[in-house]
């Protein structure tokens, strides 16, 4: 992701080059020939009560050592908001596992502390995962021109609807572009229905939004944000938004605190027309307002179409793994159809472009369809500290402290100082 080509599809280019590489360093895209025996440690942060748990702990790992009876993987669940430190401490006091699901944005965090293994040169099949999976899923593992990672799971924002609030507007259909957007809220006016809600004016929140605008926070190699974020496509997706909260037709919600009523429970009585979220919604509005019936399209289209962001977990190897062949063989089974599936059973979207995983769920197929082109989250250490500082610059302007131009011209410049 730290280049312009993987910032955009991994064309065939770069496939091509991979592949001739594998083919150079072993012929064929192949596993190890030799028995794989002995044990690996695998950490992630699923609940310990979770399906996913059940199913890694009762399918995927049965099923690897299965394929490989002298293997052992020994799974150790550490909670999400403890994860992340766990893994910085044990880098500094070399004490780090063989396998992590990580999520994907500590893997240029922990590239960077020089911990990670480069999976593309690592893996003389490298080339060929790398084909299967969403690119903007891959994306989130390149740092400074190698892979370190593998996507393992994925998720993604699409437009969700409520028809009846969209029906006080007098349509049938959600808006399909910033035009019908703010169409809608012009209808909308005085109607007690807002068009459009969300959570913040962070990453997750915003880039959508600047990405269908046909901006971008920064270069394409992560050296700059000025020239990109307040460039007038950028300004032009936030833009939207701005012109959205000024009308009244933004919930209060985007500025953070309390007092506004949540996306869900909103969309849910019909007080918000649209929102942007995720397909963990799915069962949230079933449990919450099982009345309801949630509906949803793309993210509506800009000047550089319908984008939206990238979420989800990466699986990463320790470079310090005694048995690196084992733990990188666990790796390509993390990633193979059945292991997919199975974990798409319990909710979990796959990250294989052709893994028919709407059979399962045809919830799926809306961001099945988003993530061909959605886009991860800048790829940098500096991520979570440019993360903060575009929030707190944009809820100044929209509090009216100063203009949307000022306030993406001074983020831009600090944010420079950040990638620098």
């Amino acid at each position: 992701m730290q280049s312009a080509l993987s910032r955009r599809a991994f064309g065939a280019v770069a496939i091509a080059a991979l592949a001739a590489s594998a083919l150079v360093a072993c012929g064929e895209d192949a596993p190890p020939t030799a028995p794989l025996t002995g044990s690996i440690s695998f950490w992630h942060a699923y609940s310990a009560d979770s399906k996913e748990v059940k199913t890694l702990r009762t399918e995927v790992i049965p099923g690897f050592e299965a394929k490989f009876p002298g293997a052992k993987v020994v799974e150790v669940s550490v909670p999400y908001d403890d994860l992340h430190q766990k893994l910085i401490t044990a880098a500094a006091g070399g004490n780090l596992p063989d396998v992590v699901r990580s999520d994907i944005g500590w893997v240029p965090e922990l590239a960077k502390l020089g911990v990670l293994e480069r999976l593309d040169t690592a893996m003389p099949d490298f080339a060929s995962f790398a084909d299967k999976v969403f690119p903007g899923t891959l994306a989130t593992n390149r740092y400074k021109g190698g892979y370190y990672g593998l996507p393992l799971d994925t998720n993604t924002r699409v437009q969700m609807y409520n028809a009846d609030a969209l029906g006080k507007a007098g349509l049938t259909t959600p808006p399909k572009s910033f035009d019908e957007l703010r169409a809608l809220a012009d209808k909308l006016s005085g109607k007690g229905v807002m068009a459009f809600a969300d959570g913040g004016l962070g990453g997750w929140n915003v880039l959508p939004w600047i990405w269908s605008a046909g901006g971008d926070i920064t270069d394409p190699e992560y050296t700059k944000a000025t020239g990109y974020l307040n460039a007038p496509a950028s300004v032009a997706g936030i833009q939207l938004l701005f012109d959205l909260y000024q009308k009244g037709q933004l919930g209060k919600g985007v500025l953070g605190g309390t007092g506004s009523v949540p996306t869900d429970q909103g969309l849910a009585k019909g007080q918000y027309a649209t929102i942007l979220d995720g397909p963990w919604m799915y069962p949230i509005f079933a449990g919450s307002f099982p009345e309801f019936k949630l509906q949803v399209a793309p993210v509506p289209a800009g000047a550089g179409g319908s984008v939206s962001v990238v979420g989800g977990e990466d699986v990463v190897v320790m470079k310090s793994s005694a048995n690196k062949e084992l733990a990188l063989e666990f790796t390509r089974y993390l990633l193979s159809d059945e292991a997919q599936l199975a974990m798409a059973k319990v909710g979990q979207m796959s990250v294989l472009r052709d893994l028919d995983v709407t059979a399962i769920d045809a919830n799926y197929a809306p961001f099945v369809e988003q993530l061909k082109t959605a886009k991860p989250r800048p790829v940098t250490p500096a991520w979570p500290k440019i993360d903060d500082l575009l929030q707190k610059k944009l809820q100044a302007a929209f509090r009216g402290e100063t203009t949307l131009q000022e306030a993406l011209d001074s983020a831009a410049a600090e944010i420079d100082k950040l990638l620098a």
